[in-house]
């Protein structure tokens, strides 16, 4: 299978249309959550309400705190459908 890099914009706007949107695997999935007050910029970022979810529970936010860069490569993201 041939993916093809994903950008930030690219990733929201697949997960937000319903997409499944992985990374690195299929037990890696990005998905979309509520915002929180206590998140810093979360108001000013939407994009900091992205998670990386893993199928065992844990996960990391799809950002770092600046809510532009990526917690992985854009290469390793990818959507089935």
């Amino acid at each position: 299978m041939i993916h093809t890099p994903m950008t930030l914009t690219e990733i929201a706007t697949a997960v937000d249309a319903g997409r499944t949107v992985h990374w690195q695997n299929g037990s890696y999935t990005v998905r979309k959550g509520p915002a929180h007050d206590d998140a810093p910029g979360n108001a000013a970022n939407p994009a900091l309400r992205y998670v990386i979810a893993h199928e065992a529970g844990n996960c990391i936010g799809l950002t770092w705190r600046d809510g532009i860069t990526l917690n992985g490569k854009e290469c390793d993201f990818f959507a089935l459908d």
